[in-house]
């Protein structure tokens, strides 16, 4: 591959090489429309058609029953689930690919409908007032039950079983999903977290859990093999509400995960304008970029051009694509020869079957 943009040079990641600095965001896309929620063919060929993107990090996979938030989505805690999980990964690698696995768990923003009529698990009892995408179609939000001391460490447990059942799998590593509004941002917000225990309180309380779980996977999964994936000045979407603890919560976390020998940390810029708000940073990459020592991963709204001048300013060192992928299945060979790039259907995200899924051609397909 050529190797004159930034995008396209080779990397390390601990032991791992990449091809390329060009990769594929976690992107749900309920397509496991069955009984097991595990993947399926299609899967295979979806993941399969991508696998010249420096690392795939596949959909966020729920790491327990009580984990799932949205339709058909694929899990990692089950037989069938490690089974087809795994046919994925081996066409991957046969394709010369790489993947890691988002474990996943969405804490407050699941719905009832997903539990048998049972709240869902959050860290204090706090609607995001939001929606939860349901078998029936979007829903509102509950009051989720506080989860109990026993239960935090319970889902500890779960994510620690799911890392294994990761490798299992194949996969070469895994990203813990800690962004987003889910479970692990839950716990790091003061809107979302009213604790009094050892999880609730001061930022040190706030950000144990996923400490915690860092510590319990790494007994599965090497240190160099595993990703954390942040989201720091989300506000106003998925329930979260920052304040002026927000980014120092975040600067915390950033630096104590120096003290690992981590994969990548993969951080979003904002989702939506928060310039005008004094305690949010609007530049994510430049600005935890001095406190982190590792190799950082950057995402949200990147093109081509954008993507080679964060890397070449310094700022990043990969770019994390999401729609660009869904679209365009073989993107670093399309920006290697800067060819045109095919706009997504998003009516198509979430549905089930091929359309929209692994009908996207490829360039040698088009030419």
């Amino acid at each position: 591959m050529n190797q004159s943009q930034e995008l396209l040079k080779p990397i390390k990641l601990g032991d791992l090489e990449l091809n390329n600095r060009v990769i594929m965001a976690p992107m749900t896309r309920s397509r496991a429309d069955n009984d097991a929620n595990a993947p399926t063919d299609i899967h295979v060929k979806y993941y399969t058609q991508r696998a010249s993107a420096g690392l795939i990090i596949s959909e966020g996979a729920q790491v327990s029953e009580r984990a799932v938030g949205y339709i058909n989505t694929a899990g990692i805690h089950s037989k069938e689930q490690i089974e087809g999980w795994r046919k994925v990964t081996d066409a991957v690698h046969e394709e010369g690919g790489k993947i890691f696995i988002q474990l996943w768990h969405v804490g407050r923003m699941s719905h009832p409908d997903f539990h048998d009529g049972k709240k869902p698990l959050a860290p204090s009892a706090v609607n995001p007032h939001s929606q939860s995408y349901t078998p029936e179609g979007f829903k509102d939000t509950v009051e989720p039950k506080a989860m109990t001391t026993e239960e935090v460490k319970q889902t500890v447990q779960d994510f620690k079983f799911a890392a294994r059942n990761a490798v299992e799998a194949g996969f070469d590593g895994v990203e813990i999903h800690a962004s987003n509004g889910y479970l692990f941002h839950q716990f790091f917000n003061k809107s979302s977290n009213k604790r009094t225990d050892e999880y609730g309180g001061n930022k040190e309380n706030r950000t144990r859990f996923l400490f915690e779980v860092l510590d319990a996977i790494k007994v599965f999964v090497p240190e160099n093999r595993i990703g954390i994936r942040l989201n720091p000045s989300l506000n106003g979407i998925f329930g979260m509400e920052a304040d002026e603890e927000t980014i120092p919560t975040f600067e915390y976390i950033v630096k104590k995960l120096n003290d690992y020998n981590l994969s990548y940390l993969h951080l979003s810029e904002p989702f939506n304008d928060v310039s005008d708000i004094d305690y949010l940073v609007t530049n994510i990459a430049e600005h935890f970029r001095p406190l982190y020592n590792g190799n950082l991963m950057i995402n949200a709204g990147f093109t081509q051009e954008s993507g080679n001048k964060i890397i070449k300013n310094g700022h990043a060192d990969m770019v994390a694509f999401g729609k660009l992928f869904i679209s365009n299945p073989d993107l670093p060979i399309r920006f290697e020869k800067n060819a045109e790039l095919q706009d997504w259907d998003s009516d198509t995200f979430y549905v089930p079957g091929e359309k929209g899924y692994t009908d996207y051609p490829l360039l040698s397909e088009t030419s």
